[in-house]
């Protein structure tokens, strides 16, 4: 078992939303096949994956040296005691004359390639994903259904309190039992009246949580912390920079609902020193979103897992980030809180299986073997152009 070749290219999600900080129309993605010697109906089996969403495609880092690192690299030297392809053996070689720090300039990068690693070893060993992960790290526990929320509430252009409740009521339609949307598009009194729009029509049980998308000041996150109090939302996402551990904690010491951040740290370094000095409490629900793709891969994601195991955070209080097949088969196969979905915005990068259904708020797991994009028709067709 080898890796016989490993194809990029980016992909424009010609999208027009935009949230509080930037619009995502120049906005880019890598799409990764990786094609192994092992055969199935007279075809190669690839591995597929997609650096996720918000951050650029990055197809520079992987064809000068990530792709050639692992194409040179003895095929024996990446495959496990049983002859299988290692993921993290991957994961080391195309480490190698890397410096320490710096990792968003290439973690995003070796996490895509990684991730379509195992997209292929899943096919080999003909199981889903989140079977593959469930039997390495979860004990063999596995769900059939997963919790999924919804991302909403962005800023259009000429939108009224009434086109954000009836987006909002089409995702409860949907099926959905928690929301999301947007805040810090607006001036402050503004936005909480578009909150308070959101919130007046939501029925008993139904969730809403926002994300501010890292905008704020220490300040304005000190007076959205206070004006979003009465809410009594599910979270509070991103109030302040990803790295601004001091303004996050203060937040915290203020802010009686729980917080979310870490779908903009990279390394299980900056999560730990999130965890350390961010403020972030288990207890009070806070929730951890690292999105594996970009942040190197599932193997690391593993060891990220293990360090907050050490640091008593339960993985119900991770929910990786992303919206996608990817992120379902992790949350799944780890046995994390749930998945967020992003239904209509990114273009075939958002959503799941042509066939999945939320029902109650949650999905039910499909047997594709993979990461399952073959179910996923508009993707697969831009997928398959790189192996065809």
């Amino acid at each position: 078992m080898r890796i016989v070749d490993i194809r990029e290219t980016a992909i424009p999600l010609k999208s027009q939303i935009s949230n509080s900080v930037f619009d995502f129309s120049e906005m880019t993605t890598s799409v990764v096949a990786v094609i192994t010697d092992v055969m199935r109906s007279g075809k190669p089996v690839a591995g597929f994956a997609f650096n996720s969403t918000g951050r650029y495609a990055c197809g520079a880092q992987m064809r000068d040296r990530f792709i050639p690192r692992l194409l040179k690299t003895p095929p024996d030297e990446l495959l496990d005691s049983a002859g299988k392809l290692d993921p993290a053996k991957a994961l080391a070689r195309m480490l190698r004359g890397e410096k320490p720090g710096g990792h968003t300039e290439r973690s995003i990068a070796i996490g895509t390639i990684e991730t379509a690693i195992w997209d292929a070893l899943a096919k080999i060993e003909d199981k889903p994903l989140h079977r593959v992960l469930a039997d390495r790290y979860n004990g063999g526990k596995l769900a059939d259904k997963v919790f999924c929320y919804v991302g909403g509430g962005w800023y259009t252009p000429g939108e009224t309190h009434k086109t954000v409740q009836d987006e909002m009521r089409r995702h409860m339609d949907a099926g959905y039992t928690m929301l999301k949307m947007k805040v810090g598009g607006l001036p402050l009194a503004d936005d909480m009246r578009r909150v308070e729009a959101v919130k007046s029509i939501l029925p008993a049980g139904t969730q809403l949580a926002v994300d501010a998308n890292c905008k704020f000041n220490r300040d304005e996150a000190l007076a959205y912390a206070k004006a979003l109090a009465p809410f009594k939302l599910r979270w509070f996402e991103e109030p302040c920079d990803p790295l601004d551990y001091a303004t996050l904690a203060e937040v915290g010491s203020v802010y009686d609902g729980a917080l979310s951040t870490g779908e903009n740290l990279f390394s299980t370094q900056d999560v730990e020193n999130l965890v350390r000095f961010g403020g972030m409490k288990a207890a009070r629900n806070d929730v951890i979103q690292i999105d594996p793709p970009q942040a190197y891969g599932i193997a690391q994601y593993a060891r990220t897992l293990d360090m907050l195991a050490r640091h008593n955070w339960p993985r119900s209080g991770l929910f990786p980030h992303g919206g996608n097949l990817m992120s379902l088969a992790i949350a799944a196969g780890f046995g994390l809180g749930g998945a967020e979905s992003y239904p209509g915005v990114f273009g075939p990068f958002a959503g799941y299986a042509d066939d999945h259904r939320v029902e109650g708020g949650t999905l039910t797991l499909t047997d594709r073997p993979g990461i399952g994009f073959e179910g996923q028709s508009a993707l697969y067709s831009i997928m398959r152009e790189l192996v065809a």
